[in-house]
């Protein structure tokens, strides 16, 4: 609660703070806590996802440092592949992001999809998020196989045939699936003349 003063040179009643609240930074840590420093000695699988995303903002805010502010940001959209999923302006509106941080994030996460050597995870709703937040009509996939071999695999056909049904669901057209090779594609809406 604000104490009360009485001002010198008047008798107006001047509220003034209890106490300075004192807001610990990263550069508080001792040095072999700090992320960056733990990154240069121990690599970057000794830091927790907190720690990573503090290194790629930078800077906290008045209210959190960027460990802090790091920590909510994952606790609020359930991890990086959350923050990877979260569309541009949604992460600007955040406090302590703005447009320079967000971009920043973003660079940082520019993998949206890893699968294993032969397959990967894809979720009809995950591809389909954006499309309909920008209220798209249509929307073309593509994908690599490392390999270099472009041809589709049973699993690549299987999530094509859903995306395609998804789609007409949600009356977004999916114009294409390529699937990306050594110098050479292969066009699943050819393949399976949907």
């Amino acid at each position: 609660m604000p104490t009360i003063e009485k001002s010198s040179d008047s008798d107006k009643i001047v509220p003034f703070p209890a106490k300075l609240e004192y807001h610990a930074t990263v550069h508080d840590l001792p040095t072999d806590e700090r992320p960056r420093e733990r990154l240069q000695h121990y690599g970057p699988r000794a830091l927790s996802n907190a720690e990573l995303l503090a290194i790629i903002l930078r800077t906290g805010t008045t209210r959190d440092n960027v460990l802090e502010l790091s920590g909510k940001l994952l606790a609020k959209y359930g991890g990086l592949s959350g923050l990877m999923r979260a569309e541009f302006m949604e992460l600007c509106n955040e406090y302590g992001l703005g447009a320079a941080k967000t971009a920043q994030l973003k660079a940082a996460l520019i993998n949206r999809y890893q699968g294993t050597v032969n397959s990967s995870v894809l979720r009809a709703a995950e591809i389909y998020r954006p499309a309909i937040i920008r209220n798209c009509p249509a929307v073309i996939i593509c994908h690599n196989h490392p390999s270099g071999d472009p041809t589709p695999s049973p699993e690549d056909i299987t999530v094509t045939e859903q995306l395609v049904a998804a789609g007409q669901h949600l009356d977004i057209e999916l114009v294409d699936h390529l699937v990306i090779g050594n110098q050479r594609f292969v066009s699943l809406k050819e393949r399976l003349r949907w």
